[in-house]
C-alpha cells in the first residue's frame, strides 16, 4: 500500500527499495568522475564496479559479462541490430526472428530494418510456436548471415513463461544468437543466462525495485559483441560510451543484491495472494477470462477479463477506488488500446483486459482492498448488461 492507496502495478515499476535509495544517495555524494584516475574517480570507479557484480549475480554471470545502460530499451536497441563482430572480424546478422507477444522495445526490432523482422506466433496459451519457429530457422538463408531470435522469459502483461530451454536447442541447432529477455522474469523466478542458454540477457533496474534510468545487457562473453548504439568515449569497455549514471547504477545494485536474496521465498508468499485473488474473481464473476491461467505464469501475475467491461473503463474505475493496476503495458506514454498480446494469443484485444501484478511488500490488506473494488465495479458492470439486454 502507498499512503491510502493500493499498488498492485509491479510489473510497470516497482516501488523504489529503501536500500536502493540509500544507494543513489550515498552515490550522489560521490564526486569522481568514474574514468578518472585520481583517488575521487577510483571511488566512484569501485561503486560501479560493485554494482556490476550484484547485478551479475542475480544474472547467473560473471561481472565482466555485464553492459550497463540507461535501461532495458536501449539495451534492446543495442543488442538488436545486424551489425556484429566476431573478434575483430565482422558478422552479419540477416534476420531477426521475434515472437509475436514480445514487449514493445523488442517487437520494434531495435536496428534492423522492418523488412528484416520476422514474426513467430504464438498459441492460444500465449507459448511461442515452437514448430513455426523451427521451420522458419529451417528455412532460413544462412549465406546472407546468421538468424537472431528474441523471446521474453516471462510475458510482461500475461505472466506467462516461455519454455526458453527448448527455444535454446533449436537456436543452437541452426547457429542462431539468442536474445532473452529476462526483464519480468529477474528477481521472480530462479534462472542464470547460462542455464537459459542465452548469447544475451537484458534487465532492468525499476522492474526489481531500483531506480529509472539504469538497465543492464549481459553477454555471453567478448568474443561476440554488437556494435555499439553510442560511441564516444569508451566507457563499458568500448561497448557503451557516456559518463556513467553512478547513482542509478549503485541503486541497480542494490536492488539486485536483495531481489536475489528474496528469490527463494518470492514465488511462494505472491503465488498465495495471486491464487486468492482469482479463486475469489471467479466467485464474483463466472464469467472472468483470466488469460494464460492453464500454462506456466510468473506467480506474481493475474491478467483478466471482464465481458463488457473495457479495460480502459476498469482502470479508471478501480483508480477512483484507489486502487493502482494496469492495462497491459505501461510502456506506450500512457496510451491505453488495444493488446498486440491478447491479439497474437487470438484474442479479442479491443476489448483488452487488466492486469494486476504483486511485489514482495504486497500484503492480504491490500489484496482485500483491491477485492472489495472489485466486487462494486463488477457489481455495477453486471446491472449494466443486465439492463442493456433487458431494453433489447
Amino acid at each position: 500500500m502507498i499512503d491510502d492507496r493500493v499498488y498492485l502495478d509491479w510489473n510497470a515499476t516497482a516501488p523504489l527499495r529503501a536500500k536502493a535509495r540509500d544507494a543513489v544517495l550515498g552515490a550522489l555524494d560521490l564526486v569522481g568522475n568514474p574514468s578518472s584516475v585520481h583517488g575521487e574517480g577510483r571511488a566512484a570507479r569501485a561503486l560501479v564496479d560493485r554494482a556490476r557484480e550484484k547485478v551479475a549475480a542475480l544474472a547467473g554471470a560473471a561481472p565482466s559479462q555485464v553492459v550497463f545502460t540507461s535501461g532495458a530499451t536501449e539495451a534492446a536497441s543495442y543488442v538488436l541490430t545486424p551489425d556484429y563482430r566476431m573478434g575483430r572480424a565482422p558478422l552479419v546478422v540477416s534476420r531477426l526472428y521475434v515472437g509475436a507477444t514480445e514487449h514493445p522495445c523488442v517487437l520494434e526490432g531495435g536496428r534492423f530494418g522492418k523488412e528484416r523482422i520476422v514474426r513467430v506466433p504464438v498459441a492460444a496459451d500465449g507459448i511461442i510456436d515452437l514448430g513455426t519457429l523451427e521451420r522458419l530457422l529451417a528455412e532460413h538463408d544462412a549465406n546472407g548471415g546468421l538468424p537472431m531470435i528474441a523471446v521474453q522469459l516471462a510475458n510482461n502483461e500475461t505472466g506467462i513463461i516461455q519454455p526458453i530451454p527448448e527455444v535454446s536447442t533449436l537456436v543452437k541447432a541452426h547457429r542462431g544468437i539468442l536474445v532473452i529477455d529476462a526483464v519480468q522474469a529477474a528477481g521472480r523466478i530462479p534462472r542464470s543466462s547460462e542455464s537459459l542458454g542465452a548469447d544475451f540477457l537484458i534487465l532492468s533496474s525499476h522492474k526489481i525495485g531500483g531506480p529509472k534510468g539504469a538497465g543492464a545487457l549481459v553477454c555471453a562473453g567478448e568474443i561476440m559483441m554488437p556494435s555499439p548504439l553510442v560511441t564516444g568515449g569508451g566507457q563499458e569497455s568500448g561497448h557503451r560510451s557516456g559518463t556513467e549514471n553512478l547513482a542509478a547504477i549503485a541503486g541497480f545494485g542494490a536492488a539486485a543484491e536483495e531481489a536475489l536474496s528474496e528469490l527463494a521465498s518470492y514465488g511462494l508468499a505472491v503465488g498465495r495472494l495471486r491464487d486468492h485473488i482469482e479463486a475469489t474473481m471467479r466467485a464474483e464473476a463466472p464469467d472472468i477470462v483470466i488469460h494464460g491461467a492453464g500454462g506456466p505464469r510468473l506467480a506474481n501475475t493475474s491478467f483478466f477479463s471482464l465481458p463488457g467491461l473495457k479495460a480502459e473503463t476498469g482502470q479508471i474505475a478501480f483508480d477512483l477506488e484507489g486502487v493502482a493496476l494496469s492495462a497491459g503495458s505501461a510502456c506506450s506514454s500512457g496510451k491505453v488500446g488495444p493488446s498486440h498480446v491478447l491479439a497474437a494469443m487470438g484474442l479479442d484485444a479491443d476489448l483488452g483486459a487488466l492486469r494486476v501484478s504483486l511485489g514482495p511488500t504486497t500484503n492480504r490488506g491490500d489484496i482485500d482492498r483491491f477485492l472489495a473494488a472489485f466486487m462494486r465495479i463488477n457489481r455495477r458492470r453486471v446491472s449494466r448488461v443486465s439492463g442493456t439486454a433487458a431494453a433489447a
